[in-house]
């Protein structure tokens, strides 16, 4: 039986922490009280989106820019994990929704 790891994701803050959720491959987060954030020690939760981040274009060219500059200079690495054809772009997104890819996936012309 599945557990839902949101309580859990609270239990591991220190006071003042902040509880930050990237996406649902758990699950939605459940409907909870406010109250809780409190008695769990004043923490905060937030749902960034990055168009919040990037809504003007300058922003996301701004932004975009400093991405590739970090790549470009070594300082990271992407590892791609999966190639699929082009003609086969209908598995890649099958096995990305299925959730039986991790990492970078791209796709070969």
């Amino acid at each position: 039986e599945e557990t839902d790891p949101f309580p859990a994701s609270l239990d591991c803050l220190r006071p003042l922490g902040m509880f930050v959720s990237f996406g649902q491959s758990s699950g939605p987060i459940p409907p909870f009280s406010m109250s809780l954030l409190a008695q769990k020690g004043s923490l905060y939760a937030t749902r960034p989106t990055i168009f919040v981040y990037n809504a003007k274009r300058e922003d996301l060219v701004a932004s975009a820019g400093a991405l590739f500059d970090v790549v470009l200079s070594g300082a990271v690495e992407i590892k791609i994990n999966q190639r699929y054809a082009l003609k086969d772009a209908a598995k890649a997104q099958s096995d990305l929704e299925g959730r039986k890819t991790t990492g970078t996936t791209v796709l070969i012309p």
